[in-house]
């Protein structure tokens, strides 16, 4: 048996999310979700869901091109660094939202999952799909204990 394991999630619980301002709403979500840690100074993935998120209004799918530089543009509007802009880092970012199935790609072109809210993924995806199982998996561990 490896200790590698088939799934993994993090969930974490915020303040309610009063006055927020768009990014800092994300930022949240990204924290929320387990896809930035607390006190991460590169924060890209944030921009990137962002530019997913704001496509998604018009059901546009984009290229990690399209999405890196549009990510570039908005890190310069709010003046913060440009460190992770690398394409290889794009693209790794969105293979990490891909792995959080947040995100689809189809023809090298990414999208928020069947162009659904992130709420709706997150319901149908996350909490009826993944959460269940997983907490089915740690039941079976800790009844095989009681054997």
């Amino acid at each position: 048996m490896k200790d590698i394991p088939l799934s993994e999630i993090t969930l974490r619980k915020y303040e309610k999310p009063i006055g927020l301002e768009k990014r800092e709403l994300i930022r949240k979500i990204c924290l929320s979700l387990g896809l930035l840690q607390l006190g991460d100074s590169r924060d890209v993935i944030v921009d990137i869901l962002r530019v997913l998120i704001d496509a998604n209004k018009d059901k546009k799918n984009l290229s990690s091109e399209e999405i890196g530089k549009q990510v570039k543009e908005l890190r310069t509007k709010y003046s913060l660094d440009e460190r992770g802009l690398a394409e290889s880092n794009i693209r790794r970012q969105l293979k990490r939202l891909r792995d959080a199935m947040l995100i689809e790609k189809q023809n090298n072109e990414y999208y928020l999952a069947e162009h659904a809210s992130l709420k709706e993924i997150f319901e149908n995806s996350i909490e009826k799909f993944v959460i269940p199982q997983t907490i089915e998996r740690i039941k079976e561990y800790l009844e095989e204990l009681d054997k």
